[in-house]
């Protein structure tokens, strides 16, 4: 295994919402590519419940692009100002920017847990969380390694029954995201500016970082 090339994948996988190519057409294909790697991913109970709704038709898109301007755009456009971190600023105004291009983005795609998790006690809830996120990510990780792009938006959940009549989710399902996927402007993309490792990691005990003795 190269790891180089892992470790780039890893680290420069981007919440891409301004470089999505809105006029370049994707193949049904390379969706269904990513969503094969993504059903690798390990399941609760391997139960493997993940469901995959993808969504081309430009009416459809259009209505989940209304339903999530409607929940996010005057919130986001009021944090983008708001925000005192650069960084964190223009992750505001790019989610802010999603909100008026979503329509355009040529697929759709809300990963789902076939079972429905509301008021659920917290070790059934992380069990079935932990059967739709790694999935998802790994779905992310397929696209960038294939040119494409996406970002793990859950703003439609605000109003998500409105979404499940329009695209059919019936009731005992769980829609976890919606990513917007579209092929990149370019594939430049470098690791994110983080905290070192060191300090947010505890050993032991909460509040011990890695370097205290």
């Amino acid at each position: 295994m190269d790891i180089a090339t892992v470790d780039e994948l890893l680290t420069t996988t981007r919440a891409v919402r301004n470089r999505l190519d809105l006029d370049r057409p994707v193949g049904r294909e390379v969706i269904l590519e990513c969503i094969r790697l993504a059903m690798q991913a390990p399941t609760a109970s391997n139960a493997q419940d993940w469901r995959w709704l993808v969504i081309t038709d430009a009416g459809k898109r259009a209505a989940i692009a209304d339903i999530y301007h409607s929940v996010g755009a005057e919130y986001l456009a009021y944090a983008a100002k708001e925000a005192s971190d650069p960084q964190t600023r223009r992750v505001y105004a790019g989610a802010q920017a999603l909100t008026e291009t979503l329509a355009r983005v040529p697929v759709h795609v809300i990963p789902c847990l076939d079972n429905r998790i509301d008021n659920s006690n917290l070790l059934t809830a992380a069990s079935a969380w932990a059967s739709i996120i790694p999935a998802g990510w790994s779905f992310l990780l397929a696209l960038r390694s294939r040119g494409l792009g996406s970002v793990w938006t859950t703003m439609h959940l605000a109003r998500e029954r409105e979404v499940a009549e329009l695209l059919g989710i019936p009731d005992t399902a769980t829609q976890a995201a919606l990513f917007p996927v579209a092929y990149t402007i370019g594939t430049d993309f470098r690791p994110a500016k983080r905290p070192p490792a060191e300090t947010i990691t505890y050993w032991d005990a909460w509040g011990h970082p890695v370097g205290e003795r």
